[in-house]
């Protein structure tokens, strides 16, 4: 098993199963043991603050918002700065524990060693 598993969703309710799959992924990861980084962009980043994420109404799917709790308490979650920006977020917008940070980031998370990087 990796040391570190770093996810990045990209997509929300026009693709349910694999938003939720994303975070599914990330909360069980999470229970396992590993280190884990949720990045959130493009429709994701709406997850980012407080009742804004969609309801994905998956049957036989644990709601977003319950895994996110988990990755929140356990992982570190990100929120894109471009798409934070493109959607009007703000620092003062998001969730407890949610850090907005930019591609650098992500790609410097992304070439350590021992990290294994998925894309939802």
């Amino acid at each position: 098993m990796t040391s570190r598993l770093l996810l990045k969703v990209t997509c929300a309710a026009e693709a349910p199963e694999r938003a939720n799959q994303a975070f599914t992924v990330a909360a069980a990861a999470c229970a396992a043991g590993a280190g884990v980084s949720l990045w959130l962009t493009g429709e994701a980043a709406w997850w980012a603050v407080p009742g804004k994420g969609p309801d994905l109404g998956l049957e036989h799917a644990r709601p977003v918002e319950d895994l996110l709790a988990i990755i929140l308490d356990m992982g570190e979650v990100t929120l894109c700065s471009q798409c934070a920006e493109r959607r009007g977020i703000t620092a003062d917008d998001v969730r407890d524990g949610v850090q907005i940070a930019g591609a650098a980031s992500f790609v410097e998370e992304a070439l350590t060693e021992g990290v294994q990087a998925l894309v939802y």
